[in-house]
């Protein structure tokens, strides 16, 4: 069955006060739609549930990407298209910049925006692992003002998150401090382009006195939703990336990764391929340091 478009109603506000007053007014029942590359998929397969529509593309509001000294701000409808471009983003944050390209084709760079592959919750969402060793900070708003919270408490199951029924996902806050980090992200999937993962995995160490200082790891396809790997991280804190480290490591993703089976792949084999992805990345880390 394909989607009807007479069944369903869309809204264009214009302006972010005007949306969120909408939303306000009747919580749960407008559903936010902004590139669209994701719900017009639904819509078209006939699965699109949600009668009331209201449209964010266009809402000059949401869409900057803002840098202070401190941090660099994306603001929830900047497209992948703008990522790509940014400076900043290519600089400061290398592994969102490489992800960026990740999504889809050009044409859909164009349209899909930060915040829709957030609020989509896939798990497997090509944005997330760069945005979760980042220490990404998600910042929502509605008629109450606006709210932060780390950006690693926004998923709470599959396809669900934190966000109250009057909310919209405003801005995504990235803080300008891993310059001295060494940094990877590797995405598998079915060919180099136009995939959705398997498995994605990113991470960031920073390397004192030949010892894993800080560490993050994070993983898409590795859960119902994209997670840091924290008892992995745990593994590994305060310790030399040796053979026997690595080994402990990988025993500890395998024990931690909870991912599902879909028509892309099944648990124990994103299980095994997350670990050899976490080996790659330690045992990059014994070696000097790429200039930037």
């Amino acid at each position: 069955m394909r989607g009807n478009a007479a069944e369903h109603e869309l809204v264009a506000p214009g302006s972010l006060p005007a949306v969120l007053d909408l939303i306000a007014s009747a919580p749960g029942q407008w559903m936010p739609i902004a590139g669209g590359t994701e719900l017009m998929v639904v819509f078209a397969a006939g699965r699109l549930s949600a009668n009331k529509l209201v449209n964010l593309w266009g809402v000059e509001e949401l869409r900057f990407i803002d840098s202070t000294h401190d941090e660099l701000v994306i603001g929830a409808g900047t497209t992948f298209s703008d990522l790509r471009a940014s400076a900043a983003v290519a600089t400061d944050f290398p592994l969102l910049d490489r992800a960026a390209g990740w999504i889809g084709s050009i044409a859909n760079q164009t349209r899909a925006t930060l915040g829709g592959n957030l609020v989509n919750g896939s798990p497997a969402a090509d944005s997330s692992p760069a945005l979760l060793v980042y220490d990404a900070e998600i910042e929502l708003i509605s008629v109450r003002g606006k709210r932060r919270m780390p950006y690693r408490e926004f998923h709470t199951g599959y396809k669900q998150n934190a966000m109250t029924a009057d909310e919209l996902l405003y801005a995504v806050h990235l803080p300008r401090r891993f310059a001295q980090h060494r940094q990877y992200l590797r995405k598998v999937g079915t060919r180099r382009a136009m995939a959705i993962s398997k498995v994605a995995l990113g991470a960031t160490a920073l390397i004192k006195n030949d010892l894993i200082d800080e560490i993050r790891v994070a993983a898409a396809s590795l859960a119902p939703f994209p997670v840091r790997l924290v008892q992995t991280e745990a593994a590994l804190a305060g310790k030399s990336a040796s053979v026997d480290i690595i080994q402990a490591a990988r025993e500890s993703l395998l024990a931690e990764a909870q991912p599902i089976d879909d028509i892309r792949s099944n648990a124990q084999y994103r299980k095994v391929v997350g670990a050899n992805l976490l080996e790659e990345f330690l045992r990059h880390l014994n070696r000097e340091p790429e200039p930037r």
